[in-house]
């Protein structure tokens, strides 16, 4: 057929089967062999014998037969069998006379064939017995029938039964399409059909495409019949006859395809269970290329190595097997692996053996490592590892492979960080206990580094115990010995404690801090400081005083006045005074610790000394043998001792020992005294003797810190008594202490006060509570004394917060310089008076010479010393009272007449008066007129008026005259300099000005107050124009005299520019200077001209140039100008260009040769003759015009030339013609210009030449110019160098003399291990030399074995020398063979051949102008200049790269942030979903309830089982509800109500619960009013009606209440619920579960609100249905009983028109009543229904909030997902 003649044409070259293309088996009707698989939804005869008829005999006579298919079809026996196994091909002669036929009449048929596996399906043939179905469609399945696809449709008209589909052209081969040609009701029989899978008219590219593939497979095949050919009499008749000749008939069907085996089979074999027959087509294919399955659809086992693909054309597509190096048999295919090694492998190997595993078993599995020695295939190349597991990573894994970048060696254990040792069987120095548990291997030695010994490892490497330094201790050496401290690095480890022998209550401190033990208010860290407050007492701390002990007789005591400049030999107040023979007894009850103790006594001698003093100790009892004190014997209480005269002081030979909390008295009887000539006078009395006082001494040596006999015990004691600690406290006056002495007298302290002492310093008499520290001696305040600063010094009284007062008492008048204490009262003398006795009585003056004051009769008292009488009385004053007082006029002295009588001076007022401005006033004895003595300031006879220079008013009550407030800057003589009354300055002075003369006149400047304003001096050129009139008239600030300066000038008179900028004199401000920074030394300039001061090297204005008379680029190279002196107009050249300028007539870039139009030998230069200059011109001429006309040449050559020009040309000719006749014509021969014309020629040779050589030398010159200024660099840096040498060599040589001077022992040491190395040396230098074999004797032997060596191989040297010559010399004329034409071009771009100069490559040997090599360059395409670029391009991709890499790392991070946000974002968010969550459901829940209790409220209502008397006794309860508030309170209840409501943001379900309640109250009030109008249709039942308006209004009040307590109930929930109110911000969603607990426990009270509100309103509601009830009972009657006698009552209201019409006034009042409490319920109805509004608003405000809310958490969800993905692109990128 056409189809398979075109797939055999597409098809692959069959000749070559499969082994070098694609390969397909051949092609059949895949119906042979496959009748079961044929299968018919209509076959007739199928169940019993069927009727059928045909067509053609219709003509002549019905000719019909039957059709019985119940058995199959058999020629000879069954012949009208017409099953669907008939149509298969079998070329039998009865091939006509078998068919399938389906049943009558039936359009809807199919015919399907399942094939047991995928085919390649090319085209269909169908051959009918009768009509060809008038419409049918062919489809197919490729997955054994769950997707059909249409292959395509056949109708004799295909727009009224397939209407939609396109009837073609084809223009793919798998469109689908209509097709009418094997659709025509003719031929009546043996009509084909024809279907063709790949179109014959569609070229098909490819062949093999998944498309064309698809198409052809199938693995089921329908084709459907929809309709029947009939001639139409069928839809005139509808008898079963004529169906019976209507029906599908069909001899032969061919379906032609072969197995589908994607071209890996050329042939193909029976399925397992599928019978062979002739000329079946099986399915199974027989595979090649290494495939396998049913259609060659897989890879056969061990071939996964590439992905299976179908064979396409020449290409094979063959799948390849694995590569598992001999290690395993099975393998997979993994398309990762695929892609990543290129598409070259994708096999993965399973059940790798020999201890292999990874993709192509090429690795060793863990524990085992690959031989290198041996073959990957070697089933022994992974050799175990031999690792300890204990101390190995992994437990025991070593390196699989040698990786040498990554560190990598086969069969090496990878340690554990803390293990090393080819096993890793061994731990680390430093570590312990090798161990399989620990991650690390080895626990690091626990030992502190600081108590470790250094020299060896810290600890043991089994158990771990640290080798400790001597004064350490512990497992870990972490701990410091008793009685040490401060671990560290020190030699020993720790110190010692070293704690205070007293001060610590033993030698242990704290390991961390070294803090001692410390005593009772010790402190320090040795525990020998003291707290705040307290102190250490002194050797003498307890001494007692002789004046306050117990006096014997005839002793009394004597105190001393402390002198302020001399310090006090004694203590206390004073002495006791002793005669002979009297006694002194001290109780003494505070001894501190039980010891021995040294008495001393303290005394002043009036005499020689005191033979004898007996002193007693009194102990209470006797001394117990167990106490302190058992060894003392009664005569050790009895002691005697003498008093010298010449000392104050003596300790008692013999010590005394007491015990601490026992009282004592000692008792001294100073029972002798002897005279000088050492005769004892018995009986008199004149011997005293004064006793200060008595101290205790602790006595050291029986202190345990000093007798202790251990060497710290007796190196104290010898310290001790080496600097005589013991004697400093005996004398009062006592020495500085040594700092030995006071540590060991702080110890003692310390020990016998158990601690140290308070000291108690008095907080009146001294100035703070601390003390000193030793002593404890308090800072008493004045004339206090005492240690603790507790009492007045003799000679002073007033103890207090001010010290004490000095008595003072009078020499003259007391008996004795001492006072009362407490009063101060001085004993006072007879005739003296007063508390210092120091003065007279009363009226009396002149102590002590007392005299009577004498006072004139106006005082009684006069001063004590001078006699001035004191408080003169009437207006008098004087030492005597005998004249007026200040203001007052008169004689007061008695005895004058009447004139004793003191007046106020009229001035003009009296002294009191207010207006009194005179300081005195006398009356003239002539005119007897009274004279005021003005104040200053005021003037007149009566001093009424301000003088000149003050104003004011004086004649006003409280005026008075000021001084004029102008600065001190007018004329104080000139009356009108100032306004008698306002003070306001007229004439101001001293160039000031102003209401005050405070400020100086304009362009003046200074103090006002001063008067010294002076003339402002401003710099013209500096100050701002706008302040200058003239060059010297100038404005300036008044206070400083600072001028307005123009921009970047300063000064006082702006004379100067600010630093950094100049020319003050543009007028215009200053000018920046613009050094350049690097260049000069200092941004400055010149002030005047601006010139920067350069760096060496620099020049120019701004130094941004070479320096002068030099020339270049600063930033590279400066040149020296090298021109000639002699030919220079100035010494600097071109500043860029270095070329000098010249003087007229010289020329040359050095300015060094004569000029063109100049003549002679340079410098001396003369001008041409004139004829030079002629001929020079014409010359020029001539160059110019054969200049242009070159150009117009080249012009024409390119542009071309016609005839036009030709004219011009000889015209130019003729001009040029008669030019020549000119020259000819001239004085010249033709010889002379000929010779001329050479001269100039050789010349312009000459100069040329110079020119050459004058460019070499000062190329030359150049070099060497650079050359000078590299040496003078390097001269300069070795300049540089050598001083930092001599530095260098200086501060050695000083630290060296340091060393020397400081060390002497370290130089000493130094120069001696020197002196040992030189001998050392000296030694090892005589053993080279003398002794044998020595290193000169060997050096010698090896000489002479050299020298045999060199003269028996000399000859064949000299041979191959020769040799080597000659060979070098062939090669040397190789080389000058060789051509770098060639290799120049390739390596520097260049021609080979051209000179260096030309070339701008460059090549071999050819330099650039600074002396390097040059090779290559831009344009150039040598392999040079090709390496630059490609250098350049990959240093510029290594930028981007560090670029992108930062910018990727950077990238990485803020990800990395993102996510940790997003991540805090997203529980922040989840948070607060949750909480919204349980929130919202508790709101539900709360909701829920309440609605599911009005519901059963609504239920119990409607109930019918209330009867009238519950709901009446409801109603009356109703009715007996008050509220409890007046209108006022419920009036302001309600606004409050109102304000919450519109600042809520969220109200729950409650008003919505009780609008339920509302709607209930406003219907009751709409029946109310119906039944009130009702009632007032009737007037004639005016009682009755009243009685139901009545019933109304109670029922209407009853409503209001309900709706007032629900109102109130609403208030009250509003307010509960603004405490609970949200927001949409995550703040208040964070905090919404707390105010969701205030709301429900405000839910659970409203609950039972809203139930009693229910119930009220339940209430209000029976109440109006029973106002309602007697309303229509009230209607009933009236339309009933009334009606009849509705006459008769009319009658009688004409009657009582009176009483009706009063009637009819009530009943209009009751309903206007009635009207207003409507109005009232309806107003509380509309606002109830605008919180209802507004709840029903923040309802919905909330559910948008909690959208939005679920909105964020999505997006949140949606960039946490995005996050994660970047990260993972970012986190694998490579």
């Amino acid at each position: 057929s056409h189809t398979l003649a075109y797939a055999t044409a597409q098809g692959p070259d069959h000749a070559h089967g499969c082994t070098h293309g694609s390969c397909y088996p051949a092609t059949g009707d895949l119906l042979v062999g496959r009748e079961k698989s044929l299968k018919a939804s209509s076959t007739c005869g199928s169940r019993k014998k069927e009727p059928y008829c045909i067509v053609s005999h219709l003509q002549d006579e019905k000719k019909c037969f039957q059709c019985d298919s119940r058995r199959p079809y058999d020629p000879v026996y069954n012949t009208i069998s017409h099953r669907i196994e008939n149509v298969i091909t079998t070329f039998k002669p009865h091939r006509k006379k078998s068919w399938w036929q389906s049943e009558n009449g039936k359009p809807d048929v199919f015919i399907q064939l399942d094939l047991e596996a995928e085919f390649h399906f090319t085209h269909l043939i169908m051959t009918f017995k009768t009509f060809r179905p008038a419409a049918m469609v062919i489809e197919r399945s490729a997955d054994f029938g769950r997707n059909w696809q249409v292959y395509r449709y056949f109708a004799y008209d295909c727009a009224s039964v397939f209407p939609g589909i396109s009837k073609g052209p084809l223009r793919k081969v798998d469109d689908v399409t209509c097709e009418s040609r094997y659709s025509d009701i003719e031929p009546s029989t043996e009509g084909e059909a024809i279907y063709r899978v790949l179109d014959p008219s569609i070229h098909i590219e490819d062949p093999y495409s998944p498309n064309i593939q698809n198409q052809l497979k199938i693995t089921n095949l329908r084709v459907n019949f929809t309709k029947l050919h009939t001639l139409g009499d069928n839809l005139l008749d509808s008898r079963v006859e004529i169906k019976e000749k209507y029906y599908y008939a069909m001899y032969e069907l061919i379906v032609r395809g072969n197995c589908f085996c994607y071209g890996h089979a050329s042939e193909c074999a029976p399925i397992d269970g599928i019978k062979d027959e002739e000329g079946m087509v099986h399915g199974r294919c027989v595979c090649k290329h290494n495939t396998k399955g049913l259609n060659c659809e897989l890879c056969d086992d061990f071939h996964n190595d590439v992905p299976w693909r179908p064979a396409e054309g020449r290409n094979t597509n063959a799948c390849k097997k694995c590569n598992c190096n001999g290690h395993s048999n099975q393998c997979h295919f993994d398309m990762a692996v695929y892609l990543s090694t290129g598409n070259a492998n994708g096999g993965v190997c399973d059940d790798c053996l020999h201890n292999t595993m990874g993709r192509t078993c090429e690795m060793c599995k863990p524990f085992y490592y690959l031989n290198p020695s041996r073959d990957i295939r070697d089933p022994g190349v992974c050799s175990a590892c031999d690792c300890d597991p204990d101390g190995s990573l992994n437990g025991g894994i070593c390196d699989g492979h040698d990786e040498p970048s990554l560190g990598m060696v086969a069969g090496q254990c990878r340690c554990k960080d803390h293990v090393e040792g080819p096993r890793c069987d061994k731990c680390k120095s430093g570590f312990f206990g090798l161990s399989a548990d620990h991650p690390l291997g080895c626990q690091a030695c626990q030992c502190d580094p600081r108590g470790t010994v250094s020299e060896r490892p810290p600890c043991d490497p089994v158990s771990g115990d640290c080798f400790c330094k001597r004064q350490v201790t512990g497992r870990s050496c972490g701990q410091c010995l008793p009685e040490h401290w401060a671990l560290s690095h020190d030699l020993n480890g720790c110190r010692d404690c070293d704690c205070d022998v007293g001060g610590a209550t033993d030698n242990h401190c704290s390991m961390d801090n070294g803090q001692c033990r410390c005593r009772s208010h010790m402190m320090g860290r040795q525990c020998t400081q003291v707290e705040s407050g307290y102190f250490f007492m002194a050797l003498d701390h307890y001494t007692y005083e002789a004046e306050l002990a117990m006096l014997g007789q005839g002793c009394s005591v004597e105190q001393r006045e402390h002198q302020p400049e001399r310090p006090a030999t004694w203590t206390g107040t004073g002495f006791a005074k002793v005669p002979e023979g009297s006694s002194l007894e001290f109780s003494i009850n505070n001894i501190p610790y039980s010891m021995e103790y040294d008495l001393l006594i303290r005394y002043e001698s009036q005499v020689s000394d005191w033979e004898e003093v007996r002193v007693t100790i009194v102990r209470p009892g006797p001394i117990p043998t167990s106490s302190p004190c058992g060894n003392t014997i009664p005569a050790d209480d009895m002691l005697t001792v003498s008093l010298p005269a010449g000392s104050r002081f003596v300790v008692l030979p013999q010590s005394i020992c007491l015990e601490r909390g026992i009282s004592y008295t000692l008792h001294f009887e100073f029972s002798r005294y002897l005279n000088g000539n050492n005769v004892l006078i018995p009986g008199t009395t004149a011997a005293n003797i004064l006793v200060d006082s008595i101290s205790l001494l602790p006595r050291y040596s029986s202190l345990e810190m000093f007798i202790g006999g251990d060497p710290a015990s007796i190196a104290r004691k010898q310290s001790y008594e080496r600097y005589r600690c013991h004697d400093g406290a005996k004398s009062v006056a006592r020495p500085q202490i040594s700092d030995v002495c006071a540590k060991h007298i702080t110890s003692m302290s310390a020990i016998i006060n158990h601690g140290a002492l308070a000291c108690q310093c008095d907080p009146q008499g001294s100035v703070s509570s601390v003390c000193e520290m030793r002593g404890g001696q308090c800072r008493c305040r004045s004339n206090v004394i005492g240690r603790r600063c507790d009492h007045c010094a003799p000679g002073t009284y007033g103890f207090g917060p001010a010290g004490c007062r000095a008595c003072e008492c009078s020499l003259e008048g007391a008996v004795t310089r001492f006072c009362d204490q407490l009063t101060g009262q001085c004993p006072c003398s007879q005739g003296a008076f007063g508390q210092r006795c120091d003065g007279c009585q009363a009226g009396h003056w002149g102590f002590p010479n007392c005299k009577q004051c004498l006072c004139n009769g106006h005082a009684e008292e006069c001063h004590q010393r001078t006699g001035a009488c004191l408080n003169c009385r009437e207006n008098t004053g004087g030492d005597k009272c005998d004249r007026c007082a200040n203001g007052y006029y008169g004689n007061p002295v008695l005895g004058t007449g009447n004139g004793n009588r003191c007046q106020p001076c009229p001035c003009p007022d009296g002294p009191n008066s207010g207006r009194h401005f005179a300081t005195s006033c006398h009356q003239d004895n002539r005119n007897r007129q009274v004279v005021c003595n003005c104040n200053q300031g005021y003037t007149g006879s009566r001093c009424e008026e301000c003088a000149p220079g003050y104003y004011g008013n004086p004649s006003r009550p409280g005026g008075r005259c000021q001084p004029c407030r102008c600065s001190n800057n007018i004329d104080m003589s000139d009356l009108d300099a100032c306004d008698r009354r306002t003070g306001e300055c007229k004439k101001c002075l001293y160039n000031t000005e102003g209401p005050d003369c405070g400020v100086c006149k304009s362009g003046y400047y200074g103090d006002a107050s001063r008067r010294n304003c002076r003339k402002c001096t401003c710099n013209f050129l500096g100050t701002a124009q706008t302040q200058c009139t003239a060059r010297d008239e100038c404005v300036c600030q008044r206070a400083t005299g600072q001028c307005l300066c123009l921009p970047n000038t300063i000064g006082l008179t702006c004379d100067h520019c600010e630093p950094n900028y100049w020319n003050l004199a543009s007028g215009r401000g200053c000018e920046a200077c613009g050094c350049e920074p690097n260049n000069a030394v200092n941004p400055a300039c010149n002030e005047f001209t601006g010139k920067c001061q350069c760096r060496d090297g620099f020049g120019g204005k701004i130094c941004t140039d070479c320096q002068e008379n030099y020339w270049g680029d600063p930033r590279i190279q400066c040149r020296a100008c090298d021109c000639d002196p002699r030919g220079i107009e100035t010494s600097q050249c071109g500043q860029k260009t270095g070329h000098c300028v010249c003087q007229q007539g010289v020329s040359g870039v050095r300015c060094d040769q004569c000029a063109r139009g100049f003549s002679g030998q340079f410098p001396n230069c003369q001008p041409c003759h004139q004829c030079f200059g002629d001929w020079d011109r014409v010359v020029q001429n001539l160059a110019v015009r054969t200049k242009t006309l070159s150009e117009r040449a080249v012009e024409i050559q390119n542009t071309g030339l016609t005839g036009a020009y030709e004219k011009a040309f000889r015209d130019l000719e003729e001009k040029l013609a008669r030019a020549q006749g000119i020259v000819n014509a001239r004085n010249t021969t033709t010889e002379a210009v000929s010779s001329l014309m050479e001269l100039i020629e050789d010349l312009r040779y000459k100069i040329g030449e110079t020119t050459d050589v004058l460019n070499h030398l000062e190329g030359d010159l150049t070099s060497v110019g650079n050359s000078n200024v590299e040496a003078s660099n390097e001269l300069s840096v070795l300049e540089r160098e050598a001083k930092e040498l001599n530095l260098t060599s200086d501060q050695l040589h000083r630290q060296l003399d340091i060393l020397k001077n400081s060390n002497f022992l370290g130089a000493y040491e130094s120069i001696r291990s020197s002196y040992n190395k030189s001998r050392d040396a000296e030694r090892r230098a005589n053993q080279s030399t003398t002794t044998t074999p020595s290193t000169v004797s060997q050096s010698a032997d090896t000489r002479r074995k050299t020298e045999r060596l060199i003269s028996a191989k000399k000859d064949d040297f000299n041979r191959k020398n020769a040799a080597n010559k000659r060979a070098l010399g062939d090669l040397n004329a190789k080389a000058q063979t060789l051509d770098m034409k060639k290799i120049n071009e390739k390596v520097c771009g260049g021609p080979g051949d051209s000179p260096c100069v030309e070339s701008h490559c460059g090549g071999a040997g050819c330099r650039d102008e600074e002396g390097n090599r040059h090779c290559g360059g831009l344009n150039c395409n040598g392999a040079v200049a090709m390496a630059e670029n490609a250098l350049e391009k990959s240093k510029h991709a290594e930028k981007e790269l560090n670029i992108a890499m930062k910018e990727v790392e950077e990238l990485f991070h803020k990800v990395a942030d993102a996510k940790t946000k997003a991540e805090e974002a997203k529980g922040k968010a989840q948070a607060a979903l949750d909480k919204a969550t349980n929130t919202k459901n508790k709101v539900e829940r709360s909701n829920n309830d309440l609605r599911n209790l009005i519901k059963q409220i609504r239920d119990f209502l409607m109930q019918e089982g209330a009867d009238p008397d519950s709901i009446e006794t409801v109603a009356n309860r109703v009715l007996e509800l008050s509220i409890p508030a007046s209108p006022q309170q419920i009036r302001h209840l309600a606004e409050e109500i109102k304000d919450r409501v519109r600042s809520l943001s969220n109200v729950d379900a409650i008003l919505k619960q009780t609008q339920d309640d509302v709607r209930k109250a406003e219907q009751l009030l709409q029946e109310a009013k119906k039944a009130r109008n009702r009632a007032d249709g009737v007037k004639s039942t005016a009682e009755t009606v009243k009685r139901a308006l009545e019933d109304a209004k109670t029922a209407q009040a009853a409503a209001e209440k309900a709706i007032q307590r629900a109102k109130v109930d609403i208030g009250e929930t509003e307010v509960r619920l603004a405490q609970s109110e949200t927001s949409s911000s995550e703040h208040d969603l964070n905090n919404a579960m707390d105010r969701l607990g205030n709301l429900g426990r405000g839910i659970d009270g409203l609950k039972l609100k809203r139930a009693k509100n229910s119930m009220a309103a339940a209430r209000a509601e029976e109440t109006a249905t029973m106002a309602r009830d007697k309303a229509n009972d009230a209607k009933q009657i009236l339309d009933g009983e009334l009606t009849d006698k509705y006459h008769t009552v009319q009658d009688l209201v004409d009657r009582k028109a009176k009483t009706v019409q009063e009637a009819k006034k009530t009943a209009e009042r009751l309903r206007d009543e009635a009207k207003e409490l409507l109005k009232d319920a309806q107003d509380k109805l509309q606002r109830l229904a605008e919180l209802e509004k507004d709840y029903e608003e923040n309802q919905k405000k909330l559910e948008g909030k909690a959208r939005q809310l679920d909105g964020l958490e999505d997006k949140m969800k949606a960039i946490l997902n995005d996050i994660n993905k970047q990260i993972q692109i970012y986190n694998t990128c490579q």
